[in-house]
């Protein structure tokens, strides 16, 4: 089988995104099908990998490091030269015109959702937008041209269950698939070891944060737990991965406050990353309007307990012992930190490990290939009413 997937935003600094899309295309591969990646680049190119063909059509840089495929022609162009038996969609923009494109000829779609309309666009609009009955209005429209929609969680099921709901049309409802993403929990281990400034030992207590810093993340909360614990009396350091456009802010605020913040930017090596979460105490998972949390499960992998924000979808990840879900702000964060401290360190730290591997990539690539196949059980169809 050829499985065609179509990324915007897809970049050497993206996140999960990319994690998950190259994921996906090595488990492809891995098990015998024909895979080819279409992103965004300054120009067209065509380059065989070891995880199959990668095609870059002209896309339009939108922010420092990434692109975004403005002129869908480029794109239904290579589509018509790979002849896809499937294609997989991690996009609901432009490229959502390769399932119009794709109906015509008899090819199944299916729409990987990254991210909860409602949830990511609020942080950036004024309140007083219908901003729920806009993105219910888009999310009818993708299920009008899509085979299947596959979301990785039941905070995102729940912006298709309400949108679909609404729906007035009595035509095709496609099938809602629940599959959540994996974790390498080869890469993140709790022996990747303590990587921070002050060795272990020393008393202190460290916090991370792992994500772009950007207003829908909402990393400013990371840094007002430091000045709640800090205030308490506890004897904290937190380390920042992660860019975006509030990292100078953010970097200016704890300077001039003499915040014990270390801001490590963009960290390319995901050993790195591992380390760094590896010698933490407690990660912080900030962003209330997640619609997974890989970062979250690169934590626990790690052996790190992780306190994340009571909404969205991060808190679905946490099972009992992995860490705590508080609300949004400095102080039930605080507050969480500290209960997470209370707990033997060998405990916390086995059972984080112990929540991570529940989600390992191949139970992800498995449920994914059902879908794209059209042959899924019951294991990933959710309900829509």
């Amino acid at each position: 089988m050829r499985i065609v997937q179509l990324a915007n935003l897809y970049s050497p600094v993206s996140g999960g995104l990319r994690t998950a899309v190259d994921a996906l295309g090595r488990g492809y591969v891995a098990a015998g099908h024909d895979r080819a990646l279409v992103i965004p680049g300054r120009s067209g190119t065509w380059d065989e990998t070891e995880s199959g063909l990668v095609v870059t059509v002209p896309g339009a840089s939108v922010a420092p490091g990434y692109r975004f495929v403005l002129d869908p022609r480029p794109m239904l162009r290579v589509l018509a030269r790979l002849r896809p038996d499937v294609i997989e969609v991690s996009d609901k923009a432009t490229l959502v015109l390769a399932a119009r494109w794709a109906r015509r000829r008899g090819v199944r779609t299916v729409l990987l959702s990254h991210e909860r309309l409602d949830a990511i666009l609020a942080p950036h609009l004024p309140s007083r937008l219908p901003l729920e009955q806009a993105t219910d209005r888009w999310n009818q429209a993708l299920a009008g041209v899509f085979d299947a929609i596959v979301v990785t969680s039941e905070f995102a099921a729940a912006e298709f269950r309400r949108a679909l709901g609404r729906r007035r049309s009595r035509g095709p409802v496609p099938s809602l698939h629940l599959v959540p993403l994996g974790v390498d929990l080869s890469t993140f281990r709790p022996s990747a070891g303590r990587n921070t400034s002050g060795g272990p030992g020393d008393g202190l207590v460290r916090l991370v944060h792992l994500g772009r810093l950007s207003r829908e993340k909402s990393p400013g909360l990371a840094l007002d737990t430091v000045r709640q614990l800090s205030r308490r009396g506890v004897p904290v350091r937190l380390d920042m991965a992660g860019d975006g456009p509030l990292a100078a802010g953010l970097r200016s605020a704890a300077e001039r406050e003499g915040l014990p913040v270390d801001f490590h930017g963009h960290l390319p090596a995901r050993s790195a990353v591992a380390r760094l979460l590896a010698g933490a105490d407690v990660a912080l998972a900030t962003c209330p309007a997640e619609s997974f949390g890989l970062a979250v499960l690169e934590a626990l992998a790690c052996g790190t307990p992780v306190v994340a924000a009571n909404r969205g979808a991060a808190r679905e990840l946490l099972a009992p012992g992995t860490g705590l879900a508080a609300a949004p702000h400095a102080g039930a964060f605080g507050d969480a930190v500290q209960e997470v401290l209370r707990w033997p360190d060998d405990q916390r730290r086995r059972a984080a490990r112990t929540g991570a591997e529940r989600y390992p990539w191949s139970a992800t690539i498995a449920g994914m290939l059902d879908v794209l196949t059209g042959t899924a059980s019951d294991r990933t169809r959710t309900a829509l009413a």
